[in-house]
Protein backbone atom coordinates (compact mmCIF):
# COMPACT_ATOMS: atom_id res chain seq x y z
CA UNK A 1 0.00 0.00 0.00
CA UNK A 2 1.27 3.40 -0.75
CA UNK A 3 -0.24 5.38 1.93
CA UNK A 4 -1.29 9.54 1.17
CA UNK A 5 -0.64 12.15 4.17
CA UNK A 6 -3.70 13.84 5.33
CA UNK A 7 -2.25 16.52 7.48
CA UNK A 8 -2.92 20.40 8.53
CA UNK A 9 -5.93 22.47 8.51
CA UNK A 10 -4.17 25.10 6.50
CA UNK A 11 -2.62 24.08 3.36
CA UNK A 12 -1.91 21.63 0.54
CA UNK A 13 1.18 20.05 -0.43
CA UNK A 14 2.82 17.53 -2.23
CA UNK A 15 5.75 15.66 -0.73
CA UNK A 16 6.34 12.78 -4.08
CA UNK A 17 3.46 9.99 -4.45
CA UNK A 18 2.45 12.02 -1.43
CA UNK A 19 -0.21 14.35 -0.52
CA UNK A 20 -0.91 17.02 2.40
CA UNK A 21 -4.70 17.43 2.75
CA UNK A 22 -6.41 19.87 5.08
CA UNK A 23 -7.75 17.35 7.04
CA UNK A 24 -10.95 17.44 9.84
CA UNK A 25 -8.68 19.32 12.65
CA UNK A 26 -5.75 20.14 13.37
CA UNK A 27 -3.63 16.81 12.84
CA UNK A 28 -1.58 14.78 10.86
CA UNK A 29 -2.70 11.36 9.44
CA UNK A 30 -1.77 9.12 7.36
CA UNK A 31 -4.46 7.52 4.90
CA UNK A 32 -3.68 3.82 3.64
CA UNK A 33 -4.89 3.80 -0.24
CA UNK A 34 -5.66 0.20 0.19
CA UNK A 35 -8.30 0.42 2.90
CA UNK A 36 -9.01 4.30 2.71
CA UNK A 37 -7.82 3.50 7.10
CA UNK A 38 -6.52 6.60 8.70
CA UNK A 39 -3.97 6.57 11.45
CA UNK A 40 -3.47 9.50 13.43
CA UNK A 41 0.27 10.75 14.02
CA UNK A 42 0.28 13.74 15.50
CA UNK A 43 -2.49 15.93 17.02
CA UNK A 44 -3.12 19.34 19.13
CA UNK A 45 -4.01 22.90 19.02
CA UNK A 46 -1.08 24.24 17.49
CA UNK A 47 -1.63 22.65 13.89
CA UNK A 48 1.27 20.16 12.89
CA UNK A 49 2.46 19.46 9.75
CA UNK A 50 4.50 16.73 7.62
CA UNK A 51 7.59 18.84 6.78
CA UNK A 52 9.61 16.05 5.25
CA UNK A 53 9.24 11.95 4.22
CA UNK A 54 11.33 9.39 3.93
CA UNK A 55 12.09 7.92 0.46
CA UNK A 56 10.89 4.32 1.84
CA UNK A 57 7.84 6.17 3.25
CA UNK A 58 8.05 4.77 7.07
CA UNK A 59 9.52 7.84 8.62
CA UNK A 60 7.97 11.27 9.02
CA UNK A 61 9.39 14.58 9.87
CA UNK A 62 6.81 16.75 12.33
CA UNK A 63 6.74 20.44 12.57
CA UNK A 64 5.15 22.26 15.07
CA UNK A 65 5.15 25.79 15.09
CA UNK A 66 3.91 27.67 18.02
CA UNK A 67 4.06 31.20 16.40
CA UNK A 68 6.72 32.67 13.66
CA UNK A 69 9.74 30.84 13.60
CA UNK A 70 8.99 29.23 17.24
CA UNK A 71 8.90 25.17 15.81
CA UNK A 72 9.81 22.10 16.83
CA UNK A 73 10.69 18.97 15.02
CA UNK A 74 10.04 15.44 15.82
CA UNK A 75 11.18 12.53 14.19
CA UNK A 76 7.97 9.40 13.89
CA UNK A 77 8.49 6.19 12.40
CA UNK A 78 4.55 5.44 10.76
CA UNK A 79 4.48 1.61 12.35
CA UNK A 80 5.03 3.63 15.71
CA UNK A 81 3.58 5.92 18.21
CA UNK A 82 6.52 7.00 19.66
CA UNK A 83 8.35 10.70 18.25
CA UNK A 84 11.46 11.51 18.84
CA UNK A 85 12.05 15.13 19.49
CA UNK A 86 14.79 16.08 17.08
CA UNK A 87 15.00 19.64 17.34
CA UNK A 88 13.66 22.88 19.60
CA UNK A 89 12.30 22.85 22.83
CA UNK A 90 8.27 21.74 23.40
CA UNK A 91 6.32 24.55 24.73
CA UNK A 92 5.27 21.87 27.79
CA UNK A 93 8.90 21.78 28.63
CA UNK A 94 9.39 25.92 29.08
CA UNK A 95 8.96 28.07 32.47
CA UNK A 96 6.92 30.82 31.98
CA UNK A 97 8.24 33.57 30.05
CA UNK A 98 11.35 31.43 28.83
CA UNK A 99 12.82 32.89 25.65
CA UNK A 100 13.50 30.43 23.09
CA UNK A 101 15.89 30.97 20.50
CA UNK A 102 13.78 31.43 16.65
CA UNK A 103 14.85 28.72 14.53
CA UNK A 104 12.22 28.89 11.17
CA UNK A 105 12.46 24.93 10.72
CA UNK A 106 10.52 24.37 7.64
CA UNK A 107 10.98 22.12 4.70
CA UNK A 108 12.82 18.93 5.16
CA UNK A 109 14.67 16.18 3.06
CA UNK A 110 16.04 12.72 4.57
CA UNK A 111 19.83 12.14 3.28
CA UNK A 112 22.20 10.00 4.39
CA UNK A 113 20.14 6.75 4.77
CA UNK A 114 17.80 9.06 6.80
CA UNK A 115 20.48 9.16 9.44
CA UNK A 116 20.04 12.99 8.99
CA UNK A 117 17.85 15.87 6.94
CA UNK A 118 18.65 19.21 5.08
CA UNK A 119 16.19 21.94 6.57
CA UNK A 120 15.74 25.30 5.86
CA UNK A 121 16.03 27.11 8.64
CA UNK A 122 17.05 30.60 9.66
CA UNK A 123 19.76 29.58 12.04
CA UNK A 124 22.34 30.69 9.92
CA UNK A 125 21.49 33.15 7.89
CA UNK A 126 18.25 35.80 8.62
CA UNK A 127 17.07 35.53 5.06
CA UNK A 128 16.34 31.38 5.04
CA UNK A 129 19.09 29.00 4.39
CA UNK A 130 19.67 25.42 4.55
CA UNK A 131 21.00 23.13 7.48
CA UNK A 132 22.03 19.16 8.25
CA UNK A 133 20.04 18.21 11.22
CA UNK A 134 20.99 14.74 12.75
CA UNK A 135 17.87 12.79 13.62
CA UNK A 136 19.52 10.98 16.60
CA UNK A 137 17.91 13.19 19.09
CA UNK A 138 21.29 14.84 19.63
CA UNK A 139 20.15 18.45 18.09
CA UNK A 140 23.03 18.59 16.26
CA UNK A 141 22.57 21.20 13.50
CA UNK A 142 25.43 23.01 10.96
CA UNK A 143 24.46 25.32 7.99
CA UNK A 144 25.17 23.91 4.38
CA UNK A 145 26.62 26.34 1.92
CA UNK A 146 24.29 27.01 -1.70
CA UNK A 147 26.76 28.25 -3.92
CA UNK A 148 25.57 29.09 -7.98
CA UNK A 149 23.14 31.80 -7.12
CA UNK A 150 22.95 34.08 -10.52
CA UNK A 151 20.15 36.16 -9.05
CA UNK A 152 21.27 39.55 -7.47
CA UNK A 153 18.25 41.77 -5.57
CA UNK A 154 17.01 41.37 -1.67
CA UNK A 155 15.08 38.30 -0.95
CA UNK A 156 14.70 34.61 1.35
CA UNK A 157 14.97 31.32 0.12
CA UNK A 158 11.50 30.28 -0.04
CA UNK A 159 11.19 26.43 -1.60
CA UNK A 160 13.18 23.27 -1.18
CA UNK A 161 12.76 19.90 -2.15
CA UNK A 162 14.51 16.87 -2.74
CA UNK A 163 14.07 15.75 -6.39
CA UNK A 164 16.03 12.50 -6.82
CA UNK A 165 19.09 10.86 -5.68
CA UNK A 166 21.55 13.88 -5.15
CA UNK A 167 19.10 16.82 -6.38
CA UNK A 168 17.15 19.26 -5.49
CA UNK A 169 15.19 21.79 -6.23
CA UNK A 170 15.45 25.50 -4.50
CA UNK A 171 13.78 28.49 -5.04
CA UNK A 172 14.03 32.40 -3.98
CA UNK A 173 12.12 35.15 -3.31
CA UNK A 174 14.25 37.88 -4.60
CA UNK A 175 12.27 41.65 -4.71
CA UNK A 176 9.30 39.88 -4.87
CA UNK A 177 9.65 37.61 -8.27
CA UNK A 178 10.31 34.05 -8.05
CA UNK A 179 13.73 32.49 -9.15
CA UNK A 180 14.12 28.78 -8.95
CA UNK A 181 16.77 26.30 -9.33
CA UNK A 182 18.06 22.99 -9.87
CA UNK A 183 21.26 21.66 -8.18
CA UNK A 184 23.39 18.40 -6.60
CA UNK A 185 23.89 17.46 -2.77
CA UNK A 186 27.43 17.09 -1.88
CA UNK A 187 27.20 15.67 2.02
CA UNK A 188 30.73 15.49 2.73
CA UNK A 189 31.22 19.22 1.99
CA UNK A 190 27.95 20.05 3.15
CA UNK A 191 27.14 22.02 -0.06
CA UNK A 192 24.64 22.60 -2.50
CA UNK A 193 25.77 23.32 -6.05
CA UNK A 194 23.38 25.62 -7.74
CA UNK A 195 23.73 24.71 -11.77
CA UNK A 196 20.82 25.04 -13.45
CA UNK A 197 18.32 28.12 -13.77
CA UNK A 198 14.93 26.90 -13.71
CA UNK A 199 12.54 30.08 -13.81
CA UNK A 200 13.89 33.99 -13.15
CA UNK A 201 15.64 34.02 -16.83
CA UNK A 202 14.11 34.68 -20.14
CA UNK A 203 10.53 33.08 -20.57
CA UNK A 204 9.62 33.04 -16.88
CA UNK A 205 11.26 35.99 -15.38
CA UNK A 206 9.71 38.60 -13.42
CA UNK A 207 6.68 36.74 -12.18
CA UNK A 208 5.63 34.44 -9.56
CA UNK A 209 5.28 30.87 -9.35
CA UNK A 210 1.93 29.39 -7.94
CA UNK A 211 2.72 26.32 -8.02
CA UNK A 212 5.36 24.03 -9.32
CA UNK A 213 5.84 20.02 -9.40
CA UNK A 214 8.91 18.14 -10.56
CA UNK A 215 7.84 14.41 -12.40
CA UNK A 216 10.23 11.92 -12.45
CA UNK A 217 8.51 9.49 -14.92
CA UNK A 218 9.33 12.22 -17.59
CA UNK A 219 12.52 14.34 -15.38
CA UNK A 220 10.46 17.35 -16.38
CA UNK A 221 8.78 20.22 -14.27
CA UNK A 222 5.13 21.30 -14.60
CA UNK A 223 4.98 25.59 -13.67
CA UNK A 224 1.98 27.40 -12.63
CA UNK A 225 3.64 30.87 -13.50
CA UNK A 226 1.91 34.61 -13.06
CA UNK A 227 3.41 37.85 -13.49
CA UNK A 228 2.14 41.52 -13.53
CA UNK A 229 0.85 41.47 -17.04
CA UNK A 230 -0.20 37.89 -17.60
CA UNK A 231 -3.20 35.71 -15.30
CA UNK A 232 -1.70 32.59 -14.64
CA UNK A 233 0.03 30.29 -17.36
CA UNK A 234 0.91 26.14 -17.17
CA UNK A 235 4.22 25.87 -18.35
CA UNK A 236 6.52 22.76 -18.61
CA UNK A 237 10.35 22.71 -18.53
CA UNK A 238 11.74 19.65 -20.56
CA UNK A 239 15.07 18.29 -21.54
CA UNK A 240 18.17 17.28 -20.06
CA UNK A 241 19.37 20.61 -19.66
CA UNK A 242 15.47 22.28 -19.19
CA UNK A 243 16.40 24.52 -21.87
CA UNK A 244 12.57 23.43 -23.97
CA UNK A 245 10.16 25.71 -22.13
CA UNK A 246 6.74 25.15 -23.34
CA UNK A 247 3.55 27.40 -22.50
CA UNK A 248 0.38 24.81 -22.41
CA UNK A 249 -1.79 27.64 -21.79
CA UNK A 250 -3.21 31.05 -23.40
CA UNK A 251 -5.14 33.29 -20.58
CA UNK A 252 -5.71 36.49 -21.96
CA UNK A 253 -7.04 40.06 -20.12
CA UNK A 254 -9.89 39.91 -22.92
CA UNK A 255 -9.63 43.59 -25.00
CA UNK A 256 -6.78 44.84 -23.49
CA UNK A 257 -3.72 44.55 -25.90
CA UNK A 258 -0.36 43.46 -23.61
CA UNK A 259 1.02 46.31 -24.85
CA UNK A 260 -1.11 48.34 -23.05
CA UNK A 261 -0.12 46.74 -19.51
CA UNK A 262 2.98 47.61 -16.96
CA UNK A 263 5.22 45.21 -16.33
CA UNK A 264 6.29 47.79 -13.63
CA UNK A 265 10.00 48.47 -12.66
CA UNK A 266 12.45 48.00 -9.49
CA UNK A 267 11.84 51.41 -7.24
CA UNK A 268 13.80 50.40 -4.27
CA UNK A 269 15.04 52.97 -2.12
CA UNK A 270 17.14 53.87 1.43
CA UNK A 271 14.59 55.07 4.08
CA UNK A 272 15.28 57.80 6.71
CA UNK A 273 17.94 55.17 8.79
CA UNK A 274 19.49 53.56 5.58
CA UNK A 275 17.26 50.48 5.60
CA UNK A 276 16.85 49.43 1.88
CA UNK A 277 13.00 49.04 1.26
CA UNK A 278 11.81 47.20 -1.49
CA UNK A 279 9.34 48.54 -3.44
CA UNK A 280 7.82 48.71 -7.60
CA UNK A 281 6.88 51.52 -9.71
CA UNK A 282 3.80 50.79 -12.48
CA UNK A 283 3.46 53.56 -14.89
CA UNK A 284 1.43 53.95 -17.67
CA UNK A 285 2.41 52.14 -21.37
CA UNK A 286 3.47 54.68 -24.06
CA UNK A 287 1.08 53.20 -25.86
CA UNK A 288 -1.62 55.07 -24.11
CA UNK A 289 -0.28 58.25 -24.99
CA UNK A 290 -0.51 60.00 -21.47
CA UNK A 291 1.30 63.04 -21.57
CA UNK A 292 3.38 64.46 -18.63
CA UNK A 293 3.80 63.55 -14.95
CA UNK A 294 1.08 61.18 -13.91
CA UNK A 295 -0.71 61.68 -10.67
CA UNK A 296 0.09 59.32 -7.64
CA UNK A 297 -1.50 56.02 -6.32
CA UNK A 298 0.43 54.86 -2.98
CA UNK A 299 -0.95 51.23 -2.76
CA UNK A 300 0.05 49.29 0.70
CA UNK A 301 -0.19 45.63 1.61
CA UNK A 302 -2.39 44.36 3.85
CA UNK A 303 -0.93 41.58 6.81
CA UNK A 304 0.94 43.64 7.90
CA UNK A 305 3.39 40.89 7.64
CA UNK A 306 2.91 40.06 3.77
CA UNK A 307 4.46 41.05 0.35
CA UNK A 308 3.17 42.82 -2.64
CA UNK A 309 4.75 40.58 -6.27
CA UNK A 310 4.30 40.72 -9.62
CA UNK A 311 1.16 38.79 -9.70
CA UNK A 312 -1.82 39.02 -11.72
CA UNK A 313 -3.70 36.41 -9.68
CA UNK A 314 -3.31 38.40 -6.69
CA UNK A 315 -6.78 40.90 -6.00
CA UNK A 316 -4.21 44.05 -6.42
CA UNK A 317 -2.44 43.66 -9.76
CA UNK A 318 -5.70 43.93 -11.52
CA UNK A 319 -6.74 46.92 -10.08
CA UNK A 320 -2.80 48.54 -9.95
CA UNK A 321 -3.15 47.76 -14.11
CA UNK A 322 -6.50 49.24 -14.12
CA UNK A 323 -5.45 52.14 -12.20
CA UNK A 324 -2.29 52.43 -15.00
CA UNK A 325 -4.99 51.93 -18.07
CA UNK A 326 -6.36 55.21 -16.47
CA UNK A 327 -3.30 57.65 -16.38
CA UNK A 328 -1.87 56.66 -13.03
CA UNK A 329 0.88 55.57 -11.58
CA UNK A 330 1.33 53.27 -9.25
CA UNK A 331 3.75 52.93 -6.30
CA UNK A 332 4.15 49.37 -4.43
CA UNK A 333 6.66 49.80 -1.13
CA UNK A 334 7.12 46.51 0.90
CA UNK A 335 8.12 48.52 3.94
CA UNK A 336 9.66 46.90 6.92
CA UNK A 337 7.65 43.85 8.24
CA UNK A 338 6.74 42.77 5.07
CA UNK A 339 7.27 39.19 4.37
CA UNK A 340 10.15 37.90 2.10
CA UNK A 341 13.31 39.97 3.17
CA UNK A 342 14.61 38.06 5.93
CA UNK A 343 13.38 37.56 9.43
CA UNK A 344 14.37 40.47 10.96
CA UNK A 345 13.32 42.41 8.19
CA UNK A 346 9.31 41.00 8.81
CA UNK A 347 9.85 41.73 12.58
CA UNK A 348 10.27 44.99 12.72
CA UNK A 349 6.29 45.39 12.93
CA UNK A 350 5.81 43.40 15.72
CA UNK A 351 4.51 45.75 18.31
CA UNK A 352 5.11 48.60 16.46
CA UNK A 353 2.39 49.23 13.88
CA UNK A 354 2.22 53.06 12.73
CA UNK A 355 6.04 53.41 14.01
CA UNK A 356 8.69 52.75 11.66
CA UNK A 357 7.15 51.38 8.86
CA UNK A 358 4.78 54.66 8.72
CA UNK A 359 8.15 56.65 8.62
CA UNK A 360 9.57 54.15 5.43
CA UNK A 361 6.01 55.78 3.87
CA UNK A 362 6.82 59.34 4.63
CA UNK A 363 10.15 59.40 3.82
CA UNK A 364 8.99 57.58 0.18
CA UNK A 365 6.33 60.39 -0.30
CA UNK A 366 8.65 63.14 0.54
CA UNK A 367 12.16 62.46 -0.23
CA UNK A 368 12.63 59.89 -3.34
CA UNK A 369 8.88 59.99 -5.20
CA UNK A 370 9.21 63.99 -5.52
CA UNK A 371 12.53 63.29 -7.13
CA UNK A 372 11.07 61.25 -9.91
CA UNK A 373 10.15 63.49 -13.03
CA UNK A 374 7.57 61.05 -14.30
CA UNK A 375 5.43 61.32 -11.12
CA UNK A 376 3.40 64.58 -10.31
CA UNK A 377 3.42 63.91 -6.45
CA UNK A 378 1.04 67.15 -5.72
CA UNK A 379 -2.06 64.76 -6.96
CA UNK A 380 -1.38 61.90 -4.82
CA UNK A 381 -3.99 59.60 -3.61
CA UNK A 382 -3.06 56.71 -0.41
CA UNK A 383 -5.07 53.11 -0.38
CA UNK A 384 -4.36 50.11 1.46
CA UNK A 385 -6.92 46.89 2.54
CA UNK A 386 -6.22 45.17 5.95
CA UNK A 387 -3.28 46.41 7.75
CA UNK A 388 -3.01 48.57 4.38
CA UNK A 389 -6.39 50.46 5.60
CA UNK A 390 -4.74 50.79 9.11
CA UNK A 391 -1.81 52.56 7.31
CA UNK A 392 -4.08 54.35 4.94
CA UNK A 393 -6.32 56.05 7.89
CA UNK A 394 -2.79 56.69 9.13
CA UNK A 395 -1.19 58.93 6.73
CA UNK A 396 -4.23 60.00 5.44
CA UNK A 397 -4.97 61.29 9.27
CA UNK A 398 -1.45 62.52 10.42
CA UNK A 399 0.48 63.68 7.11
CA UNK A 400 -3.20 65.55 5.56
CA UNK A 401 -0.75 67.68 3.44
CA UNK A 402 0.40 64.81 1.11
CA UNK A 403 -3.06 63.38 0.25
CA UNK A 404 -5.34 64.40 -2.33
CA UNK A 405 -7.89 61.38 -1.96
CA UNK A 406 -8.11 58.13 0.40
CA UNK A 407 -9.23 54.46 -0.32
CA UNK A 408 -9.53 52.85 3.25
CA UNK A 409 -10.06 48.95 2.66
CA UNK A 410 -11.42 47.53 6.13
CA UNK A 411 -8.75 48.89 7.91
CA UNK A 412 -8.51 48.67 11.75
CA UNK A 413 -9.55 52.42 13.16
CA UNK A 414 -9.02 52.10 16.82
CA UNK A 415 -6.60 49.65 17.95
CA UNK A 416 -8.06 49.23 21.33
CA UNK A 417 -11.05 48.20 19.60
CA UNK A 418 -9.71 46.05 17.12
CA UNK A 419 -7.92 44.01 19.32
CA UNK A 420 -11.07 43.58 21.21
CA UNK A 421 -13.22 42.41 18.91
CA UNK A 422 -12.05 39.87 16.95
CA UNK A 423 -11.99 36.40 17.84
CA UNK A 424 -11.22 34.79 21.15
CA UNK A 425 -9.07 32.73 19.27
CA UNK A 426 -6.90 35.46 18.10
CA UNK A 427 -6.68 37.73 21.12
CA UNK A 428 -3.57 36.35 22.25
CA UNK A 429 -2.57 36.76 19.06
CA UNK A 430 -3.00 40.04 18.32
CA UNK A 431 -2.17 41.31 21.72
CA UNK A 432 1.28 39.77 21.05
CA UNK A 433 1.45 41.43 17.19
CA UNK A 434 -0.41 44.69 17.72
CA UNK A 435 -0.51 45.57 21.38
CA UNK A 436 -2.41 44.38 24.99
CA UNK A 437 -5.57 46.51 25.26
CA UNK A 438 -5.55 46.07 29.01
CA UNK A 439 -1.94 46.63 29.64
CA UNK A 440 -0.92 48.95 26.89
CA UNK A 441 -4.17 50.58 26.00
CA UNK A 442 -2.10 54.12 25.77
CA UNK A 443 -0.06 52.83 23.43
CA UNK A 444 -3.04 51.95 21.12
CA UNK A 445 -4.48 54.98 21.19
CA UNK A 446 -1.53 56.70 20.13
CA UNK A 447 -1.35 54.02 17.32
CA UNK A 448 -4.69 54.53 16.31
CA UNK A 449 -6.12 56.66 13.26
CA UNK A 450 -8.65 57.80 15.63
CA UNK A 451 -6.36 59.62 17.32
CA UNK A 452 -6.07 61.45 14.63
CA UNK A 453 -8.65 61.28 11.96
CA UNK A 454 -10.04 64.46 12.68
CA UNK A 455 -6.32 66.34 10.81
CA UNK A 456 -7.65 64.86 7.57
CA UNK A 457 -8.40 67.00 4.46
CA UNK A 458 -8.75 64.63 1.60
CA UNK A 459 -11.90 63.20 0.25
CA UNK A 460 -11.94 59.29 1.25
CA UNK A 461 -13.83 55.88 0.22
CA UNK A 462 -14.74 53.05 2.47
CA UNK A 463 -15.02 49.58 1.23
CA UNK A 464 -15.97 47.13 3.83
CA UNK A 465 -17.60 43.46 3.99
CA UNK A 466 -20.51 42.83 5.87
CA UNK A 467 -19.54 39.54 7.32
CA UNK A 468 -15.92 40.42 8.12
CA UNK A 469 -14.34 39.00 11.27
CA UNK A 470 -11.68 40.39 11.67
CA UNK A 471 -12.22 44.43 11.22
CA UNK A 472 -16.03 43.96 11.57
CA UNK A 473 -18.27 46.28 10.11
CA UNK A 474 -18.93 48.46 12.93
CA UNK A 475 -15.15 49.90 12.66
CA UNK A 476 -15.59 50.93 9.48
CA UNK A 477 -19.01 52.78 10.27
CA UNK A 478 -17.25 54.75 13.16
CA UNK A 479 -14.27 55.86 10.20
CA UNK A 480 -17.21 57.11 8.28
CA UNK A 481 -19.74 58.85 11.07
CA UNK A 482 -16.78 60.51 12.50
CA UNK A 483 -16.37 62.01 9.50
CA UNK A 484 -19.52 62.73 8.74
CA UNK A 485 -19.94 64.72 11.65
CA UNK A 486 -16.70 66.71 11.15
CA UNK A 487 -18.67 67.52 7.59
CA UNK A 488 -16.00 66.32 5.38
CA UNK A 489 -16.18 64.08 2.05
CA UNK A 490 -16.50 60.52 2.55
CA UNK A 491 -18.25 57.99 1.05
CA UNK A 492 -18.82 53.88 2.28
CA UNK A 493 -19.58 50.99 -0.16
CA UNK A 494 -20.34 47.57 2.11
CA UNK A 495 -20.21 44.35 0.25
CA UNK A 496 -22.91 42.08 1.67
CA UNK A 497 -21.52 39.00 0.62
CA UNK A 498 -17.96 39.50 1.50
CA UNK A 499 -15.49 39.31 4.56
CA UNK A 500 -12.28 40.45 5.21
CA UNK A 501 -11.76 40.61 1.25
CA UNK A 502 -12.83 41.45 -1.79
CA UNK A 503 -13.65 37.73 -3.57
CA UNK A 504 -16.45 37.23 -5.65
CA UNK A 505 -16.31 38.90 -9.57
CA UNK A 506 -18.91 41.27 -9.68
CA UNK A 507 -18.05 42.26 -6.69
CA UNK A 508 -14.29 43.25 -7.84
CA UNK A 509 -15.69 44.58 -10.87
CA UNK A 510 -17.41 47.25 -8.78
CA UNK A 511 -14.43 47.56 -6.24
CA UNK A 512 -11.98 48.33 -9.04
CA UNK A 513 -14.40 50.59 -10.81
CA UNK A 514 -15.15 52.39 -7.83
CA UNK A 515 -11.54 52.97 -6.61
CA UNK A 516 -10.22 54.46 -9.96
CA UNK A 517 -13.24 56.49 -10.71
CA UNK A 518 -12.67 58.17 -7.19
CA UNK A 519 -9.33 58.62 -7.88
CA UNK A 520 -10.24 60.20 -11.17
CA UNK A 521 -12.69 62.68 -9.99
CA UNK A 522 -9.83 64.28 -7.23
CA UNK A 523 -6.50 63.39 -8.91
CA UNK A 524 -8.05 63.99 -12.88
CA UNK A 525 -5.69 62.13 -14.60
Amino acid sequence: TVPFLVGTTKDTARFGRHTVYPGPRESCDLLNMADQSLVELDGGMYAPYPAGISDDHRQLLINIGYGLGDSVLYLQHIDSNERLLVYGKPLEQRTPGEQVPINGLGQCAFVDNNRAALCTTVLFEDTYGLALLALDGSHEIAPVTINGKVHTGVGELNRFKHLDGARYMVGFNIDGADWLYEGSFDLAKRSLQLDTVLCGQGQLSNGVIEAVTYDAATDSYVLAFSTAISPTQIYTIEGADRSQVRQHTRERILGIPATHMSPGEDASFESFDGLRISARLYLPAESLGFSGARPLVYYIHGGPQGQERPDFAWFSMPLIQFLTLNGFAVFVPNVRGSTGYGFAYMKHVVRDWGGQDRLDHVHAMTKVLPNDARIDTSRAAVIGRSYGGFMTLTLASRYPELWSAAVDMFGPYDLTKFTERVPETWKPYMAALVGDPVTERDFLIERSPRTYIDQLRCPMLVLQGANDPRVIEQESREVVESLQAQGKTVDIIVFEDEGHDVLKFANKVRCYNAITDFFKTYLKP
